[in-house]
């Protein structure tokens, strides 16, 4: 008898969770390594390894029963990624993509190198002076950790000496490497999924993305932008996919300027939050097509299946468990698509779950996510 493919995943959050049911629904095995035992992902598994990519016995039990090894994040240090490689492990996205994309530094110089615009940058390693930095990147800038940054987190915006000082000393205590970068007067927050096998490559519709506290709020599917900026967005995120040998899936978030300019921010080598909608509101999710693409399956259509789509997050509000507090108020809305995440814990600002409304109309459909999401208390 023929063995089911397994899927390996490092990490299991609610991008491995959601990734794992498409896997699942497609025959597909899937194993989870994460830290904690009954992590959203590691729960609806058989195949669930407690420990992390540090310990290389769990590296070995992770790969002696995948076929194809994937990740939920680009944290994880490109050299475990090399040391799976070793086993003859096929790992998508590769150890040098990913080389190329969890230092910030090294990605946007990599992007630079490849002709994309992104936003002006320099290394703190080699510019360390606070007058030096706002002569080369203007009065308002960004000091950003190289490494671990995360909706928000890693990033500290100065426009003083003493805030410079203050930035320094509170990043380093994330990273010790520190980029500054130009702070971008933006028009809009925009997002592009790009899925690539070595046959095929596609994209999702432009999205905007809507920040609140440095966490993505909203995404508004399409994007209410002119189509040639549209088709600029996509081009430049296909791009910047081949700028860093990648295959799989794959996030792209821009900046729109005030005078209508792209400017790259970064890349995200995996499922993204911009791409949550696409469960319901695209012919194929990113969830599929990152399983399809990762065992170089043909890749499904990306096309919306309705007009407009909004998906908004449900985030904590208030520490206690994860469950929600009725499903009666959050399955009010009959057209809502509810995802809840499985966390244990909730906190305050933390990711738990998020709500997907498809239809004919994003301003209808954002104010009917707004009023239902305040309902929701998880």
């Amino acid at each position: 008898m023929k063995k089911r493919t397994c899927i390996g995943i490092l990490g299991g959050g609610q991008l491995a969770r959601m990734s794992s049911f498409q896997a699942i629904r497609m025959g597909f095995d899937v194993a989870i390594l994460e830290k904690e035992i009954n992590s959203p992902a590691g729960s609806i598994t058989k195949n669930e390894i407690v420990g992390w990519v540090d310990d290389e016995s769990c590296l070995d039990s992770i790969s002696s029963i995948s076929d194809v090894i994937t990740l939920e994040n680009e944290f994880i240090d490109y050299k475990y990624l090399a040391y799976i490689e070793a086993l003859n492990k096929k790992v998508i996205p590769s150890s040098y993509t990913i080389s190329l994309i969890q230092d910030k530094l090294i990605q946007k110089q990599q992007l630079k190198k490849a002709g994309i615009p992104v936003p002006a940058f320099a290394d703190l390693n080699e510019i360390k002076d606070y007058n030096e930095l706002s002569h080369l990147l203007g009065g308002r800038f960004i000091l950003k950790s190289r490494k671990m940054g995360y909706d928000g987190y890693g990033n500290f915006t100065v426009s003083t000496q003493s805030e410079f000082d203050e930035g320094i000393e509170k990043l380093a205590k994330r990273d010790s490497l520190l980029l500054a970068e130009e702070f971008v007067n933006y028009s809009m927050e925009l997002a592009v999924m790009v899925v690539r096998t070595t046959k095929e490559i596609q994209c999702y519709p432009v999205v905007q993305t809507i920040q609140e506290n440095h966490i993505c709020k909203i995404v508004i599917a399409p994007a209410q932008i002119d189509a040639v900026i549209a088709e600029e967005a996509k081009r430049t995120a296909i791009e910047c996919v081949k700028a860093v040998d990648g295959f799989g899936l794959y996030g792209i978030e821009m900046f729109l300027t005030k005078d209508q300019k792209l400017l790259v921010n970064e890349m995200a080598p995996r499922p993204h939050n911009s791409g949550h909608y696409t469960i319901e509101a695209c012919v194929t999710s990113q969830y599929e097509n990152h399983i399809r693409s990762i065992l170089d399956l043909p890749l499904g259509s990306t096309e919306m299946v309705k007009p407009a789509a909004v998906m908004i997050n449900l985030l904590g509000k208030r520490n206690a468990s994860g469950s929600i507090e009725d499903y009666n108020v959050a399955l009010s809305n009959k057209d809502a698509h509810l995802h809840i995440y499985g966390k244990e814990k909730s906190r305050v600002g933390r990711k738990m779950g998020h709500i997907t409304l498809v239809g004919d109309d994003s301003h209808k459909l954002v104010e009917e996510a707004n009023e239902l999401v305040k309902k929701i208390i998880i």
